[in-house]
């Protein structure tokens, strides 16, 4: 069994927070941290969208903020690759198998495509996030795939868990981009929303954190969206405040199964409050 234990190193954690819209999950986080039930500091604001009205959230409190134009970014690698700003030493080929070692039903060539044309735009993004000093990155909605690339330059050293997420489902049902929508398209009787940590697939990150609300025949799609995102706003703030006070602990689990072979999973301990 492996541990990776996840802890404070400071009296407030400093949070890095990307965002692609609204940002109502930033504002709850925002207001956490003012009212002092979240023991962060939110350092920056990054957004590959320009427009994005999380970016105004964020003025509003004075907390600096970015834009990395991912577009314009990955059309000229597209149309322009010798021009694109591909840091040296990277080998497309073993990030691609790392994406694939998590998702094999996954097209190879699509996803070198997707890989590719990413990168520069990460490299970006990690310029824009040096000059801030944080502990965690979270998403509040950000709506661009990270690669390995980029995952592995936040988690250092190796082997450590410094991405966040939240995903409008209880994962791992219905991951993606719709987890609301794919819920009630399935005819669930029972929705939520989940925090893990971000690893190499999609959404498959160990799970910190859940929360759960029934789905009546009367609820449409707007109703179950709103149930979930006023838990989500509860939820996200909660799962950061555990990593604050130390209390997150990742641990790889072996399965036996009944015909002979094994799984291996990372799950995500929590640990009682120190008194």
């Amino acid at each position: 069994m492996v541990v990776i234990c996840l802890g404070a190193m400071k009296t407030k954690l400093n949070i890095g927070v990307l965002i692609s819209g609204g940002g109502s999950n930033l504002q709850a986080i925002i207001e956490a941290c003012e009212q002092g039930q979240l023991d962060a500091n939110i350092v920056f604001v990054g957004s590959d969208n320009a427009a994005a009205k999380g970016l105004e959230r964020a003025a509003k409190h004075g907390i600096p903020s970015f834009v990395v134009d991912y577009a314009a970014i990955i059309r000229k690698s597209k149309h322009h690759p010798s021009e694109a700003g591909y840091p040296q030493r990277v080998d497309i080929d073993q990030l691609v198998a790392k994406i694939l070692a998590k998702q094999s039903n996954l097209d190879p060539q699509k996803l070198t495509s997707m890989v590719r044309s990413r990168i520069p735009a990460e490299v970006d993004l990690l310029k824009q996030m040096a000059s801030y000093s944080f502990d965690l990155l979270i998403l509040a909605g950000f709506m661009r795939t990270l690669t390995p690339y980029f995952i592995d330059s936040i988690n250092q050293p190796h082997g450590t868990h410094k991405i966040m997420n939240i995903h409008p489902a209880l994962l791992p049902a219905f991951p993606g981009l719709d987890g609301y929508g794919d819920t009630v398209q399935y005819g669930c009787k029972v929705g939520g929303c989940t925090v893990h940590f971000i690893d190499y697939g999609e959404d498959t990150g160990p799970i910190i954190g859940q929360a759960a609300f029934p789905i009546a025949e009367s609820d449409d799609l707007d109703t179950v969206r709103k149930k979930g995102l006023s838990l989500e706003w509860q939820l996200y703030p909660k799962c950061i405040q555990y990593l604050a006070e130390g209390r997150l602990r990742v641990v790889e689990r072996i399965y036996r199964l009944k015909n002979g072979s094994t799984i291996k999973r990372k799950i995500v301990d929590i640990l009682p409050k120190k008194r």
